[in-house]
Order: C-alpha cells, then structure tokens, then sequence
C-alpha cells in the first residue's frame, strides 16, 4: 500500500523526566519555551510548553514512553496503511472541555514510540492567561527553584 501518509508536521515531543517542574524550568528559562494548559483528564504528573510551533510534553509516570507526535490530517488514512502493512498500534481519545482529540500510537522497527493525531484541535493556552491555580504549587523541587518569588506568584493569580 503506497498510500502518502497525510502527516501535516511534527505537534510534539514527549519526554519522560525524572521531576518535571525541574524540566519546566529549564525548557522556559534556557530554551525560551512557556507554560501551556494541559488537559485535566490526564491522571499522571507532567506539564506541556509550547514554542516556535512545537510543542514539548514532559511526563513523569513509569507507565509512559519517550515519543514523537506528528499532527495528520486524516488520522484513519494512516491507520488503514498500517493495518495493510501488518503494523499494531494502540487508540486513545483525550477529551477537554468537550474538546476531543484522536490519538494511535506505534513502535517503529528500534521501538521508538510514534503518535499521530489531531491535537490541533485542542487550542494552545499559556498558563499565565488561565484563571487558574498553578497545579504543583507543593512541588518541594518548584519551590527550591523559585523559593519565595513561587508562593507570591502563586497568590496573584
């Protein structure tokens, strides 16, 4: 089946991380990355910043994989080429404020982890314009890194 793969560009990468506020801060702080609302449907850690039209999705949950995400315009195009090519993969459905994303992962032939999805259509939302509580305002790692400055930050929200 030599069907092009309707992939439009790379969404993101995930990364498992051993404390994610202490990635957050390095991606914002070295790389330029901000904070972006993440969906409360998840049940682990982690965080999602966005820049220069990628995103990057730091988890902090043994369960999860390393993984690159690619946004695709016609996810069951692509489902049926690898169904044609014997190729398993596994579905999942993130829903945010009635907002739902379609997602299938995949290995490649080295076992790296390969999602394609639809999350555009979740919208990109930086956390300092979202009318809510930072979600680790307790994390000891985030409040050795900012100390003071964090609860003061917090409080203004």
């Amino acid at each position: 089946m030599s069907l092009t793969p309707p992939l439009l560009n790379l969404n993101h990468v995930s990364f498992v991380v051993r404390s994610v506020s202490r990635s957050v801060k390095f991606y914002e702080e070295v790389l330029g990355f901000v904070s972006v609302k993440r969906p409360s449907s998840f049940k682990f850690h982690g965080a999602w910043l966005y820049n220069y039209g990628i995103g990057i999705h730091l988890l902090q949950c043994n369960s999860l994989e390393n993984h690159i995400s690619f946004q695709c315009s016609d996810i069951y195009l692509l489902k049926r080429k690898l169904e044609g090519m014997g190729i398993e993969y596994v579905t999942a459905v993130v829903e945010e404020s009635g907002i739902e994303v379609d997602q299938f992962f995949f290995h490649d032939p080295d076992g790296y982890m390969v999602e394609i999805c639809n999350c555009d259509n979740l919208p990109v939302i930086p956390l300092s314009s979202c009318p809510m509580k930072f979600p680790y305002m307790k994390d000891p790692m985030l409040s050795s890194l900012y100390g003071d400055k964090l609860e003061k930050l917090l409080t203004n929200l």
